[in-house]
């Protein structure tokens, strides 16, 4: 077996637990009620969901789209909820557009153990831009996904991105996501 040594992770596995309604075990709940948007690389915000780049992305620009209540059951978010979800999803596409250029996008949902997704009690989308060709002899043969550009570099364009949107606002700091009403 092939072993990463990330000892930077520490930081984030000692972290303090959040205040208020979160599941203080669950990370997707962390990142929504902290406010340190780029160190945790959540690009955009709106009222009841967030855009969070994926550490271990497929290709570059990998988000996760995440509504900030904490449920597993995707049938349990109410209507405004599910509404502002699916908005920023759009607002995602749109973004990547913008930022990428991708010939076409994966999005869906890893819901309940089955479906094989390492987070099951918090609902998340993931959205993959990808290119044609995007896939070669690495990932078949050497059993080695190349990501060909650094996360901090995919956040600044996406952010970017994210800003020129109708409806974007970006006013409470460089280092905060991009918020939409």
């Amino acid at each position: 077996m092939d072993q990463i040594f990330a000892p930077w992770r520490i930081e984030w596995v000692e972290r303090d637990a959040p205040e208020g309604g979160a599941d203080p075990d669950c990370v997707f709940c962390a990142f929504e009620a902290d406010d340190a948007d780029r160190e945790n690389r959540v690009v955009a915000r709106s009222e009841h969901a967030f855009v969070l780049l994926n550490n271990y992305p497929y290709n570059p620009g990998h988000v996760m789209v995440i509504p900030n209540r904490h449920t597993g059951d995707y049938t349990e978010l109410p209507e405004e909820e599910l509404l502002d979800h699916a908005r920023l999803k759009q607002r995602t596409l749109e973004a990547f557009d913008a930022a990428f250029a991708p010939d076409g996008v994966n999005a869906g949902y890893n819901l309940g153990e089955g479906a094989g997704g390492s987070i099951g009690d918090h609902l998340h989308a993931h959205v993959v831009p990808r290119w044609e060709g995007d896939t070669n002899f690495m990932p078949v043969i050497g059993e080695t996904k190349v990501i060909v550009q650094a996360l901090e570099e995919t956040y600044d364009r996406l952010h970017g991105a994210f800003a020129e949107l109708d409806g974007a606002r970006t006013g409470e700091g460089e280092d905060r996501a991009v918020r939409f009403e």
